[in-house]
């Protein structure tokens, strides 16, 4: 069953393996307009598809960048809260120790 494909229903999908195609016999040679090149419009379009393809990145480096600034903000805020936190922590342990000392010498 070795029956040529149709326009259809191809015999192979690759195109090397396709009969080649034969020029039209209506028209002379040469009598077509020539066919003008869309190769910058295309390679642009290409560009532009890519830039866009990579815009989500860009914005989520922007992000994290952002989150990055702000974190770097918030260390000496956060190293200030708890340099007060422990401060607090000793005065509240050398009030213990001098409630002991006073008791101790008390008795």
């Amino acid at each position: 069953m070795s029956t040529a494909g149709t326009i259809d229903r191809p015999l192979t999908h690759d195109p090397k393996k396709q009969a080649p195609m034969k020029a039209a016999t209506r028209e002379p040679t040469g009598s077509a307009t020539r066919d003008f090149t869309t190769a910058g419009a295309h390679t642009s379009r290409q560009n532009r598809t890519r830039e866009m393809q990579l815009i989500p990145e860009a914005m989520a480096r922007a992000h994290m960048h952002e989150r990055l600034r702000e974190a770097e903000a918030q260390r000496p805020a956060d190293r200030l809260l708890a340099a007060r936190r422990m401060q607090r922590r000793a005065e509240r342990a050398s009030r213990r120790a001098r409630r002991a000392l006073a008791m101790a010498v008390m008795q």
